[in-house]
């Protein structure tokens, strides 16, 4: 089946059965006792580990509850330790096999939806007792389905924190690396001695750091016996190239799955990468990480409380003129300031480039002490 075909099949599905068991449960009450708990959502695989301090929070509440939480197919080797005792489950929905898998194990008393409200869904197609979500979200169809609203707060606060908030109480919980077992991973030929990984791709070319800034910050680490290793996407063999044309330092984050990235980022030494997926591993496996936010926000996507005591550091230029956007999911919130203009709105990622090789060595030498 194509897969827009497959996708309105998800959807029709959805749509059908969360109508027919709402209307069969009658008035909505939050049931007494929480014994399932379903996290729905299709977030990228950043956003999903930004989700950790809910799964914290969720577990601390709840210790005896059974708790679900849908991911992407490919994320779902990353949760085979079970952090928090979280089930991962595999979720696409352009793939109706995906659907029935959940379907098979519906009936929660609990559902957060922490990202698109369209999800919330799925969640009462999965049999949901009671639904929250966040506020805000458009247009207002999509949150016919939750029974509960939860306002982004109206001070600045990383996504990450603020997604504890869908879970009543108080939460000062820090993150700890040994909450989240290590995935397994295939072998692969790991890098010998003390290394850096410079992991140089992102999901836009608009938080790409130029050519000459990547290769420079590769030879001033080999210079303090660092050996740089750099990484991007399976497809950015040629990216890596142009970076490197000589292939004077090793490539290999291309070449590997996402458990074996998790692997090699966890036995670094030091990580250097953009805002992107790859920071957050930095985070949960405590890897010395430097963070470039261009267009991105520090302030929301970076460490934040949870991660508070990470060996993290985030380099940007603070209040850059053209990161003047403020929506966050879709929800207009008054101090968020982020950019996410596509590459025909932007020409060039300005304030990338305003980030200078001496910032980002000096964030990674105040990791050495830290």
């Amino acid at each position: 089946m194509p897969r827009t075909q497959s996708r309105v099949a998800v959807r029709t599905r959805v749509l059908a059965h969360a109508l027919a068991l709402r209307f069969a449960r009658g008035p909505r009450v939050r049931p007494g006792e929480i014994r399932r708990v379903l996290v729905a959502h299709h977030l990228l695989v950043g956003d999903t580990l930004m989700l950790t301090p809910l799964l914290a929070k969720l577990r601390e509440r709840y210790p005896a509850a059974e708790i679900v939480m849908t991911v992407r197919p490919s994320l779902v080797p990353l949760y085979a330790g079970r952090p928090y005792g979280v089930d991962a489950a595999p979720f696409d929905p352009r793939d109706p096999s995906t659907l029935s898998e959940l379907m098979q194990e519906s009936g929660y008393d609990l559902a957060l939806v922490p990202g698109d409200n369209r999800y919330s869904w799925l969640a009462a197609a999965l049999d949901a007792a009671w639904i929250v979500a966040f506020a805000g979200d458009r247009p207002a169809h999509k949150s016919w389905m939750v029974d509960q609203l939860v306002h982004y707060p109206d001070y600045p606060m990383a996504w990450a924190d603020m997604t504890a908030r869908m879970v009543e109480g108080s939460f000062l919980k820090k993150f700890n690396p040994a909450d989240w077992p290590a995935p397994p991973c295939a072998p692969f030929d790991r890098p010998s001695g003390r290394y850096a990984v410079l992991h140089v791709e992102a999901s836009t070319p608009l938080r790409h750091w130029e050519n000459e800034k990547w290769l420079a910050v590769a030879h001033a680490l080999a210079e303090k016996g660092l050996t740089p290793v750099w990484s991007a996407s399976p497809a950015g063999e040629e990216y890596l190239r142009s970076i490197d044309p000589s292939g004077k330092f090793r490539a290999l984050g291309h070449k590997l799955d996402l458990a074996q990235l998790w692997h090699l980022v966890a036995g670094a030494a030091l990580l250097v990468c953009p805002d992107t997926s790859v920071a957050h591993i930095g985070k949960l496996t405590f890897t010395p990480t430097v963070t470039l936010y261009g267009p991105s926000s520090a302030e929301l996507f970076g460490k934040g409380e949870f991660w508070r005591e990470a060996p993290f550091r985030e380099v940007t230029l603070r209040d850059f003129p053209c990161r003047d956007q403020r929506t966050l999911f879709k929800r207009r919130i008054e101090w968020v300031r982020r950019c996410q203009r596509s590459t025909d709105e932007c020409a060039e990622p300005r304030c990338m480039q305003a980030i200078a090789v001496d910032q980002v060595l000096a964030a990674a030498a105040s990791l050495e002490g830290a």
